[in-house]
């Protein structure tokens, strides 16, 4: 599985990505999000491309 990061606001740093889901935001965007590692009460989210989305879904 691939490890995905995203920036934390609540920890105010770089986070792996802890049970990933791909999304779909209200303007059609895809995203992975999920909680993370190391907080699991920090939820964090990453605006991905859609190819990267679709490649995210067929491993996941």
């Amino acid at each position: 599985m691939v490890e995905m990061t995203a920036y934390s606001v609540k920890l105010k740093k770089m986070v792996t990505i802890k049970d990933p889901e791909v999304v779909t935001l209200k303007n059609g965007r895809k995203a992975i999000r999920g909680v993370a590692e190391e907080d699991p009460s920090s939820k964090v989210i990453r605006i991905v491309s859609d190819k990267d989305a679709a490649e995210l879904a067929v491993r996941g």
